[in-house]
């Protein structure tokens, strides 16, 4: 069993932080923000990490935290969801990848959340005690504006196209369901810029999700994949998208016919009902809507249900990330055939796209999305630049539901239109 150092934690409230992002490090950013509020981190105390390959002999993520949190010595007089003891994570989504999924503790936590903020400041508990306010960052300007590059990857879109087929292929010989398939997109950023402007691009341009920084994983996810504060547990779930209309008729009957299309809706139905299915067995109680909405965002239209729940037993949000990932919206049905299927089909390792990101707090509780609308900055393993090239690799994915009926061209102009926030962001 692996041994985790004892952690001494301590939360202060502070005067209200105006740019939370201010504070985070321009080359490895720690961000968890949605309109303006959530946590930032700066530096690792500790943390958790485990590759595929090793997995089966590791702890779980959920129970590594357990002892970690067990250990730890937390003083939080303010007791807002994000104070005390907090970790970001990065999962990967197919536990056969050789990408590492990553609990990080930071050394030091700015949080802000209605209207109050705070600090967090992290050290091992036999280590020395620095002054109280010692070490509050202090939050730096951005650095200069800076463009990045991305293009065709292992999957091109004629190459896309393909993979649908033989997805749909699966389809028709009974393998799956339904099967989630992915393309990519490859590039650089220059070495040394300022990732803090790619996070600022997409909280600003698309409020409404979680805009997340993790170990070079930077996105901004639309679908909430569990929340656990104090017993209550929430999701919403994704799946069957349209995109935005030219005008605001053509954009209404854009919604429209998403609501109405049988072959979305059944993709949504497989995805509610994996959400569902994972969260009952750990709910006293636990309802979803019963027809799904349309979910404007600033590019496109999303099919989308809510679901909420009490917990009925003493699982961490980590836990239940466990049990419900991956989700139909993500991988597809039945779950072990249709990530036998992707894994056949994609020519890449997903790495951490389409897994778990978030944060978790002492007491299990916290806030996770699906990792979507992202790109991985930094290679494997993860390198801050080239001195010969002058820059950092990249990489973005998108992809689409395929069932029964699917049009391999209609789903690559979908991944099209999914690649919009990070591509945008990027430019």
């Amino acid at each position: 069993m692996p041994a985790f150092p004892r952690l001494s934690v301590e939360t202060r409230e502070i005067d209200p932080v105006g740019d939370l992002l201010a504070y985070a490090d321009p080359d490895r950013p720690l961000a968890w923000l949605r309109r303006g509020e959530g946590v930032v981190g700066v530096g690792e105390q500790s943390g958790y990490e485990h590759v595929g390959a090793e997995a089966d002999s590791s702890l779980s993520a959920a129970d590594a935290w357990r002892l970690i949190a067990a250990e730890a010595d937390v003083d939080d007089p303010v007791g807002l969801p994000g104070t005390g003891l907090i970790a970001f994570g990065a999962l990967t989504f197919d536990a056969r990848s050789a990408w590492p999924s990553r609990l990080i503790i930071p050394t030091t936590v700015v949080g802000r959340r209605g209207g109050r903020s705070w600090v967090t400041r992290i050290r091992r508990a036999d280590g020395p005690h620095p002054p109280t306010g010692a070490d509050m960052p202090q939050p730096r300007a951005l650095g200069p504006s800076w463009s990045g590059t991305l293009g065709p990857g292992s999957l091109d879109p004629a190459g896309y196209q393909g993979a649908v087929r033989s997805a749909l292929d699966a389809i028709t010989a009974g393998e799956v369901g339904k099967v989630v398939v992915a393309r990519d997109l490859v590039g650089t950023v220059p070495a040394g810029a300022d990732l803090r402007r790619l996070v600022r691009a997409l909280s600003v341009d698309y409020p409404d999700t979680w805009t997340f920084a993790v170990d070079g994983l930077i996105g901004a996810s639309p679908e909430t994949l569990v929340t656990v504060a104090g017993g209550a547990v929430t999701a919403r779930v994704l799946a069957g998208t349209a995109g935005r209309g030219t005008d605001h008729a053509d954009d209404t009957g854009a919604a429209t016919r998403l609501l109405e299309s049988g072959k979305d809706r059944d993709e949504h139905r497989f995805a509610v009902r994996s959400v569902v299915e994972a969260l009952a067995p750990h709910t006293r109680t636990l309802a979803a809507d019963e027809e799904p909405f349309a979910l404007e965002l600033p590019n496109l239209w999303h099919l989308a249900t809510d679901v909420a729940g009490v917990l009925g037993d003493d699982a961490s949000s980590l836990d239940l990330v466990a049990s419900l990932h991956p989700t139909a919206a993500v991988a597809g049905t039945p779950t072990d055939a249709a990530l036998a299927v992707i894994r056949r089909i994609e020519p890449f390792d997903r790495g951490r796209y389409a897994g778990p990101v978030g944060w978790v707090d002492g007491s299990g509780d916290g806030e996770w999305a699906i990792a979507l609308r992202c790109a991985q900055v930094g290679g494997l393993p993860a390198r801050r630049g080239s001195a010969s090239t002058g820059t950092i690799p990249v990489t973005a994915f998108a992809g689409a539901g395929i069932v029964a009926g699917s049009d391999p061209e209609a789903e690559m102009l979908e991944t099209r239109v999914k690649f919009r926030p990070i591509v945008d962001a990027l430019a």
